[in-house]
């Protein structure tokens, strides 16, 4: 039996990178996926795989800082597929990256609400649905930045990846009781768009950004990809993780406890 098996999730930041190779193995692992990004052609395309590999699976576009999303995906896993299980919080953003007297406020706010508010309203909808099935399972994608490095210029970033980890346990300690889990993944330097595409945006030629990326990761000396967090988010969302809660998983290759090494 698939790890998944009759479950309903949603993910969210599904059209590239972490979310996209998440979507793909939990649709592989039995799940009926309700998939959300701001691109609606790569939302298409990814339904598309999906269901050509036999899986089921939706796509709702919108931004997840407007509230309106947040509650569309519950009503749409409800709609279509008969309630949610699952909750992969995935999207945000690097944000604006500047010294922090030289952050914008328009920046910062941006950064946070992309984020740790957007999350915020992702599980308001998310819980009430998750207590209708008896429980379920919420997961949040934090950062190693702000929980065990800072990195200049990351102020806002750092801010808001270490309120999804409050975040998780206040929930935790909220809904424990009533068979729901929330827990965090942490991803280190990942070889996704959002994370190369940010320093060559600044100037940094690409093939640079990966090296020395690279370099920086004692496992392997690679960055990980997206299917290294989505075998990890597997995990935390499955039965063989029904004790496990409240934790924050980091994902790095070891990377953090390197850090400046």
């Amino acid at each position: 039996m698939n790890a998944l098996e009759n479950k309903v999730a949603i993910v969210t930041g599904a059209s590239s990178g972490i979310g996209y190779a998440t979507a793909m193995l939990f649709a592989r692992e039995g799940a009926a996926v309700v998939v959300s990004a701001r691109r609606q052609a790569e939302l298409d395309a990814l339904v598309a795989r999906i269901e050509k590999a036999g899986g089921h699976a939706i796509a709702v576009r919108g931004d997840v800082r407007d509230e309106t999303l947040a509650k569309a995906l519950v009503d749409t896993a409800i709609e279509r597929f008969g309630g949610l299980d699952i909750a992969f919080n995935n999207a945000g953003s690097t944000g604006e990256m500047a010294p922090t007297p030289e952050l914008s406020l328009a920046g910062w706010r941006d950064t946070i609400d992309t984020n740790l508010t957007s999350a915020f309203l992702g599980a308001r909808y998310q819980v009430p649905a998750l207590i209708k099935r008896g429980g379920g399972s919420l997961l949040f994608t934090s950062s190693f930045v702000g929980y065990t490095a800072g990195m200049p210029g990351m102020a806002a970033y750092a801010a808001a990846k270490a309120g999804l980890i409050g975040l998780t346990q206040v929930l935790d300690a909220e809904w424990g009781a009533k068979g729901i889990r929330a827990n965090a993944i942490l991803p280190g330097l990942m070889n996704t768009p959002m994370a190369i595409e940010s320093r060559v945006a600044a100037g940094t030629p690409r093939e640079e950004v990966v090296a020395a990326r690279d370099r920086r990761v004692p496992l392997g000396r690679r960055m990980g990809t997206g299917w290294d967090v989505a075998h990890a988010a597997l995990f935390l969302h499955s039965d063989e993780a029904s004790f496990i809660t409240g934790v924050s998983l980091i994902v790095d290759g070891g990377e953090s406890v390197s850090w400046g090494s």
